[in-house]
This record gives C-alpha cells, structure tokens and sequence, in this order.
C-alpha cells in the first residue's frame, strides 16, 4: 500500500457463514467474524448497542502459540474511521473497438492507417507503444473521370482488412502481426462502409511456481488509430490535417480492468501476509518453508472488497515520541453474493453505507481519438 497504513487482509472463504454465537474461540478455520467489545457476537441489530467498538477476526489453521488473526478496534459509530468504501468485484472486462468511417478519399490518393496499442507489457517490448501502419495505394483515375469523385469505399475498407489480415514474415518466429493484437471487419456497405478494428483480450500469463513471487498486475490493452493521406511516417501524430479529413476514427467501446479476480486476491495475500503472521512471517521460494501461509482464495471465484481504514481508538494510545503515528486498514475480500451481503449488513449497520468506488469505464488518454 502506497499510504503505508498497517493493513490486515481477511479472505473469506466461499460459504462463510458469519457466527451467531461463541466467540473469537470457535471460529473453524478460515471462517471470518465481526465482534463485539465483550468479545460477543456482533450483527446488524447490536453492533451499535452499548458497544464502543468492534472488531474482525477470522479463525487460523496453525493455531500453535497465535490465536485467531485480528484486526484492530473500529469505532461501532465510525469515530475513528477515516475512509470506509467497496470495491464491487467484476471479472468481466470489455476490450476497445474502434470504428474508421467518414471516407473523403478520392481517385489517386494513398491511404495509411497506422495503430498504437499499449499495455503493460507491450510498452515493455516497444518503445511508445506496438506502432505499425498499412497503406493502400489509390485507385487510379478512369479516363474521362471525375478526380473529385470518392472512390469505391466498400472495396477500400476490403482492402484494409486484406492487408491487416497478412501474417508477419515467417522468417523470424518473434515477428508479430496486427493478427497478434486485433480483429477487422467491415460494417455497412458501398459507400458507407466502416473498418471495425476490435482489440484481442489479453494474454494470460502463467503464474510462476515460486510463492514469493509477485507476478499479478493490473493490466489492460488501449490503441489510438490514425487514419492519413500518403505514405506512413515516423512522426508522432499528435495534430490532424484538418484540410485533409480522409476519415473518422472513433471509440465506441472502451477496455476495462477486472476487479475482484481471484489471481487479483491472491496477490493481496502475499503482499500483506507478513502483517500478522505470529512467526514465520518471510515468504520464501520453497513452499515447504512457509508453514504459516494459508490461502482462503478460490479460483474462479469474484470478490468484492471492503476497505475500512481507521486511527488508534483512544488518542491517549500515542505519547509522545519520535515516531510517525500510523493509521490501520482494513480489507475484507468476501465472494460476490450472499457471503458478501451478509458482511456488508453489518458493517452498514455501523458505519453506514460505503462510498462506492468500483471502477467505471476507463477514461482514455486526450490524446486517443
């Protein structure tokens, strides 16, 4: 976490069911409870009664000299709550179509349409971005024709998808196609014909077989299109020649990012696992020495997540001294449904409704058309 906020993450296993009695005690193996200050039982209807705060636990595997994994005190009426907010979990992602229409090409004039994707590991392997172009050379002009006249747009388009559509020289294995990255198709027909240029999905790594590895990432894939007169260039294109339109390229759908992926939860157990391990608190490269470690994740499975971030309850906790006071975190990962009603019921009932700041539809750079 970049606001160095001393987190604890709770996973909770797909078919939790939140106690309705006993304490911290009895909680089996995985499963995740809210309590009370008396270390009762806390739900929507008590939460706030005569309680000053409460807190989450969840119950260990490895019991041996640590008790059930805790997180701090949070006022039951939110007092020492600085932030508090959801993150809906959605494992769908849409990937970016773009449409080139509004032909204004006439007889003799060569068409070059060049594309620029990024992400997080094509801006790796290319510099500013994968930047390749495609020319169509114009149609020549019948005798007696009027060189004003538009060209064919139907066959135009065909023909940008033809020379989209070739394989890279197969005399380098590591050569990459537009094919690598996208999908053409043609919409409408004769003179109002579309070129549809639709993203790929991204490839999905494998993890690799080393626990202390980091290896998930946020990642999604973007691309500029630039549709031109004459040949292909070098140069940036940055201002359009508004005196020489030849066509119009437009987003009509966006690339998102997943949220709440399993892959994405797996990560956060490793990055915060150290944080209230009782021993053993290194992730090492051999799993046979990471006996504390446990997973609650299940593949597959879209989590939502529960942010509470909190100060000390009581100010007196701090004397003076020469440190920085640190502020707590919470993060409840709980599977999309009724595990996740359940838990949010509860927390509502002290802090109120979160602030929802689930992901909406990316906002492209200014400089995409």
């Amino acid at each position: 976490m970049a606001d160095f906020s001393l987190t604890t993450l709770f996973v909770v296993p797909v078919g939790n069911t939140l106690p309705s009695s006993g304490s911290t005690q009895n909680l089996v193996a995985g499963q995740v409870g809210i309590f009370k200050a008396d270390y009762t039982v806390a739900n929507a209807g008590n939460i706030q009664t005569n309680n000053p705060y409460f807190y989450i636990a969840q119950g260990r595997t490895n019991t041996y000299l640590q008790g059930s994994k805790r997180s701090d005190k949070i006022s039951s009426t939110g007092a020492n709550v600085s932030e508090w907010y959801k993150v809906t979990g959605n494992s769908s992602v849409t990937t970016q179509i773009t449409e080139v229409g509004g032909w204004n090409v006439t007889p003799g004039t060569d068409v070059t349409i060049t594309l620029r994707a990024h992400s997080s590991y094509i801006d790796t392997l290319y510099f500013n971005g994968f930047t390749r172009s495609v020319t169509v050379k114009g149609a020549c002009l019948e005798c007696g024709g009027d060189p004003c006249a538009q060209v064919d747009h139907q066959a135009l388009v065909d023909d940008f998808i033809a020379k989209f559509e070739q394989a890279a020289p197969g005399n380098n294995p590591d050569n990459i196609s537009f094919n690598t990255f996208w999908t053409f198709s043609r919409s409408g027909s004769g003179q109002n014909s579309v070129l549809v240029i639709t993203a790929k999905p991204l490839t999905v790594y494998g993890q690799p077989c080393d626990v202390a590895a980091f290896p998930y990432e946020y990642d999604r894939m973007y691309f500029r299109t630039f549709p031109y007169a004459g040949p292909a260039t070098t140069a940036d294109f940055i201002v359009a020649d508004s005196c020489n339109i030849i066509a119009e390229a437009l987003i009509t759908q966006h690339s998102s990012f997943p949220t709440g992926t399993s892959a994405e939860i797996t990560q956060l157990e490793k990055n915060f696992y150290s944080y209230q391990a009782g021993y053993l608190k290194h992730l090492y490269r051999m799993v046979g020495y990471n006996e504390n470690f446990e997973s609650w994740v299940s593949n597959g499975t879209t989590y939502d997540t529960y942010y509470i971030k909190f100060n000390e309850l009581s100010a007196s906790a701090y004397k003076w001294g020469d440190y920085i006071i640190e502020d707590s975190m919470v993060i409840i990962a709980a599977p999309a449904g009724a595990v996740s009603s359940a838990i949010s019921t509860v927390l509502v009932a002290a802090l109120g409704a979160p602030v929802d700041q689930t992901p909406g539809t990316p906002t492209p750079d200014p400089l995409v058309p």
